[in-house]
């Protein structure tokens, strides 16, 4: 590993990358997206702002939780003067995460109880999703499986067991 002064400023790319865990391609897109920032020498070589690796721990660590790219820019950009975000911060913005990652552990604990009796109307129940789906009425709503989506079917409860294929009430 390649020793960075601590008082060093600036990281090169490959500094961050190294420290950062991350690949240089994806710092590189990371920059193209507006999630982090360089400036250029006179060489046209990039340097990070060494607050840069908390910047990157924490899109890495809303991206492993299922935050997509474009939530996350937004996250930073409400920050005051670009600044890196703090633990105030992360602590609103996973409270404001909070509630899509609840439905979305939700819908795949759904799924996983479901998954042996069906695949979500695409269809692996054949004998009972002419009665579920006739005249493949949920083919009318899009593309793709429709009956694992919460809001669409939503959760039964343990006492009521209803696998996704099952018609809706009447």
């Amino acid at each position: 590993m390649t020793k960075v002064a601590w008082n060093s400023k600036e990281l090169t790319v490959g500094q961050l990358a190294e420290r950062s865990g991350v690949a240089v391609s994806a710092l590189h897109f990371y920059e193209a997206k507006g999630l982090i920032t360089s400036r250029r020498t006179a060489g046209n070589q990039r340097r990070y702002p060494r607050d840069s690796l908390r910047r990157v721990a924490f899109i890495r660590l809303a991206q492993r939780i299922g935050i997509p790219l474009k939530v996350i820019k937004d996250a930073l950009d409400e920050l005051p003067d670009e600044r890196t975000p703090n633990r105030a911060d992360w602590a609103r913005l996973s409270a404001a995460w909070r509630g899509e990652l609840d439905d979305r552990i939700e819908q795949l604990q759904r799924l996983r109880d479901d998954l042996t009796d069906c695949i979500g109307c695409g269809c692996l129940s054949l004998d009972r999703c002419p009665v579920a789906n006739p005249y493949d009425r949920l083919g009318e709503e899009g593309p793709g499986a429709r009956r694992i989506d919460t809001r669409l079917c939503p959760p039964h409860s343990q006492a009521q067991p209803q696998p996704c294929c099952s018609p809706a009430p009447a």
